[in-house]
């Protein structure tokens, strides 16, 4: 039996799709946006239709923008010839929560996992070797402590250490099996300052 409306259960319903977010948590968001007035609701509707109408990645490090570059590769004051790859754009707003890393980024969009049949040419890594071609000094692997983290990680090991480019790897202090995206900042400075040669 339908305790609700079809318009507020299909509400419900959507709400639900995203995740983390439970039945529950649905509905509480669901009263919400119903209560809300209506111009506030209006807004967050215009909100999520200009961020999917508008955003897109950054044809430089791959990170999501509303611009051709992202405002870090866009910087002059960034050192370019630094380059941390990381798994997706949740870890590049990690590190950059620090305030610490001057480089830029390369935002590979997934890691390499046999068993999910995701290979090398399923993430940026063709991007990242292209970027490579410039005046790169130093790649800095930031992939999460998982097999597919570490395997990723020695794979653009190899890839890179024959073109004499420095490559660096986080240090401990992230948790093995911890996501970038749910780590505090002082802990991702320490894992940053302690990277070691791969």
């Amino acid at each position: 039996m339908d305790y609700y409306s079809s318009q507020i259960s299909k509400l419900i319903e959507e709400l639900s799709k995203l995740p983390g977010i439970g039945s529950k948590t649905a509905q509480r968001l669901a009263f919400h946006i119903i209560n809300m007035p209506k111009e506030q609701a209006a807004q967050l509707a215009t909100a999520i239709q200009d961020a999917k109408d508008n955003i897109h990645y950054c044809c430089e490090c791959f990170t999501l923008t509303d611009q051709e570059l992202c405002p870090i590769c866009k910087s002059a004051a960034r050192d370019h010839g630094t380059i941390m790859v990381v798994e997706n754009p949740r870890d590049l707003a990690a590190y950059e929560k620090t305030g610490k890393f001057e480089g830029v980024y390369h935002v590979l969009h997934g890691a390499i996992s046999p068993m999910l049949g995701i290979g090398p040419g399923d993430i940026r890594l063709k991007e990242l070797i292209a970027r490579l071609q410039k005046d790169v000094k130093e790649v800095i692997i930031a992939t999460n402590s998982s097999l597919e983290g570490e395997t990723t990680a020695m794979y653009i090991s190899k890839l890179v250490k024959p073109t004499g480019i420095r490559v660096t790897r986080i240090a401990s202090g992230v948790p093995v099996g911890g996501d970038l995206e749910y780590i505090d900042e002082v802990t991702l400075l320490r894992a940053l300052e302690g990277r070691v040669e791969l």
